[in-house]
């Protein structure tokens, strides 16, 4: 059996952009991406906590340091600037894997800069 389980999550990271014009996707602070072992062009889910609902999409990577947390494409409608929002990515993981599987958890201040992490 396959399950799918949390692998990360980045927790009440701050909507800094929207770019409607661009293709798709959410850009993350490459500081985030490597704290949190989310990779560029992974799938995430982001909930927005303003308004309950949530998206899918997939990752590029921002500036390192620059606190970036942008939505791009049709996900720019889904969410305002200032909007809080947690980012989470999922693995398939076998049952040998479960039993050892830790996710890993960043939380971050109002600028995007990372607070602690589990």
């Amino acid at each position: 059996m396959i399950r799918v389980l949390m692998k990360s999550k980045i927790h009440g990271a701050t909507v800094t952009e929207a770019n409607l014009r661009y293709t798709g996707s959410i850009t993350i602070d490459k500081n985030l991406l490597r704290a949190s072992d989310i990779r560029p062009f992974e799938r995430v889910q982001i909930v927005n906590l303003h308004n309950g609902s949530r998206v899918e999409t997939y990752v590029l990577e921002g500036q390192a340091g620059s606190g970036t947390i942008c939505m791009n494409g049709a996900a720019a409608r889904w969410a305002e600037v200032g909007d809080k929002v947690i980012i989470i990515s999922y693995a398939l993981l076998t049952e040998k894997e479960v039993k050892r599987h830790t996710p890993r958890v960043i939380f971050v201040d109002e600028k995007n800069r990372m607070k602690k992490s589990k």
